[in-house]
């Protein structure tokens, strides 16, 4: 992908500043549960502020290298897209975009949902409207799940959080917390209800992609397979099988990996916002 010259201030890089906390600890249960909740989680919450795991890891306080720095630059560029396409399509539908922080940190940090650990991945927290990036998680993603990683897939899992951003700006992660906090409804219903919402991320991943190519012409060949790779490694299918030997659909809570790449690409190739209700067409 090219670079385009915007530039964010949202991004708070907590790298190099040294720190410790709890990590999560090793063993197959924690495993399994670390890799279902590994990618593009909505709402780690209860997961974060448990308090799981037993070891504490402190990192010292050192200068940030320069290939790390170049890191946090391309962060802020993408930053800086998702802020003026979002804003651009919030004003096209009569309302007004708040844009969302980004922290990217190593091993652990603070957030307003918790202790954010490596272990759990990239995740938007609601509560501070924040999306939270350690960046070794790419490296995992290739070395685990067999990703093509490459900086458009890295985009795109930022596009992806952005998108939780979004649903909060919209109330539909109000909408579906009600839901699982009624208690009204099964575990099977309330996984259905976070398929639909991780899909519909996807899906505005896929459409912040194409209206930001529309403005700055940044895809290259290969880019949008490279995230198409990425959402299809970590489809609940490909996960399960990798930890459990086994696909348990009831289950899933993420999407599989044809449903991951179905609903970005509809919101790649539709561009609008009004195309992407997974609910309806999920939950009927």
């Amino acid at each position: 992908m090219k670079w385009t010259n915007d530039r964010s201030g949202n991004v708070d890089d907590r790298r190099g500043a040294g720190g410790g906390g709890m990590m999560v600890g090793g063993g197959l249960g924690t495993l399994i549960i670390a890799a279902i909740i590994f990618f593009l989680g909505g709402d780690p919450s209860a997961i974060l502020s448990s308090g799981m795991g037993s070891e504490t890891q402190r990192t010292e306080q050192r200068d940030l290298t320069p290939d790390e720095l170049k890191v946090r630059e391309f962060v802020q560029m993408i930053t800086a897209e998702n802020e003026q396409t979002w804003t651009k399509v919030f004003q096209e539908n009569g309302m007004q975009y708040e844009p969302a922080k980004v922290v990217m940190f190593e091993a652990v940090t603070q957030s307003g949902c918790g202790t954010a650990q490596a272990a759990m991945g990239p995740f938007y927290c609601p509560a501070d409207q924040t999306i939270y990036m350690d960046m070794s998680f790419f490296k995992e993603l290739q070395q685990r799940f067999g990703a093509q990683v490459s900086e458009f897939s890295i985009a795109y899992v930022m596009a992806h959080e952005m998108g939780h951003h979004i649903q909060n700006l919209l109330g539909t992660l109000q909408k579906t917390d009600q839901l699982r906090r009624s208690g009204r409804y099964s575990e099977a219903d309330m996984n259905r209800v976070s398929v639909a919402t991780e899909l519909q991320a996807d899906f505005y991943a896929g459409l912040w992609a194409r209206q930001t190519d529309n403005r700055e012409k940044f895809l290259e060949p290969g880019d949008i397979e490279s995230a198409i790779s990425a959402a299809e490694a970590v489809g609940d299918d490909n996960i399960q099988k990798r930890s459990q030997g086994y696909v348990n659909q009831e289950s899933f809570t993420h999407g599989s990996s044809a449903q991951r790449k179905e609903w970005f690409m509809k919101g790649y190739n539709t561009g609008d916002i009004r195309q992407g209700d997974t609910f309806n067409a999920l939950l009927k």
